[in-house]
């Protein structure tokens, strides 16, 4: 990840509208997992600890960041985040916990399946893996170059990752879908002109809000009925 970006993320994640309406999808995701209380949650690749704030009422949570900025702005927050970088590292006992969350983190990665081996370790027996992924190699751009990804997926290519890996799939969605031809759209015009910065470029308040409300529309969606198209990818396995 470009180290310039990293400053950004810290800075937005908790108030662009694609962070926003994502975390109000995977709170509803894991909501529909484990009671609220008696969990215990790992993220591996935890960034600044938006996700795992917004889910300690869930639990316990334990953050893995390898970027010591980010590892900073997550304990700021109270997030208990360990320093670690995948596919080697395990910050928890090995079946500790009941969910471990893998967020846009797989893309990053040489090796996917090894990093999704190591978070099998660290479930226990039934314990559910949630995973988000940006979707379709064509939608690739500067934004991907910027943060470091080696790849984009479909769903069954994301499927096929998780089964090598020896989880069962539960389901899996194509998600942030209701935005996705403005995305594509833009994505598409930024390729055409050569523009290759990210995109995380947080509009006026009023657009943004509105952005991450529609996003967030899909938090009562994507945990019940499997969306065909999107910008990302959402799975749910189990050990």
């Amino acid at each position: 990840m470009d180290p310039t970006y990293v400053a950004v993320h810290a800075e937005e994640d908790r108030r662009h509208w694609w962070f926003r309406g994502r975390l109000a999808v995977l709170v509803a995701v894991v909501r529909g997992l484990v009671p609220a209380g008696g969990a215990r949650l790992l993220e591996l690749g935890c960034g600044s600890g938006n996700v795992l704030e917004a889910l300690a009422p869930f639990g316990a949570t334990v953050g893995m960041e390898t970027d010591p900025t980010l590892i900073a702005a997550a304990r700021a927050a109270g997030v208990d985040a360990r320093r670690g970088a995948l596919p080697d590292d395990l910050p928890v006992e090995p079946g500790w916990a009941d969910v471990v969350l893998l967020l846009d983190v797989l893309e990053h990665l040489d090796d996917d399946v090894a990093a999704l081996r190591t978070a099998r370790r660290a479930l226990r027996d039934g314990g559910r893996l949630v995973v988000t992924v940006p979707a379709y190699a064509w939608l690739w751009s500067g934004h991907d170059v910027v943060l470091g990804h080696r790849r984009r997926y479909t769903r069954p290519e994301l499927i096929a990752a998780v089964g090598r890996a020896g989880f069962s799939v539960e389901r899996c969605s194509y998600f942030n879908s209701l935005l996705f031809p403005a995305l594509a759209a833009v994505r598409l015009a930024k390729r055409l002109v050569g523009d290759r910065g990210h995109d995380l470029v947080r509009p006026p308040e009023p657009l943004n809000a509105l952005l991450a409300r529609c996003f967030a529309l899909e938090a009562s969606i994507v945990p019940r009925v499997p969306l065909p198209f999107g910008a990302s990818v959402l799975l749910v396995g189990r050990r």
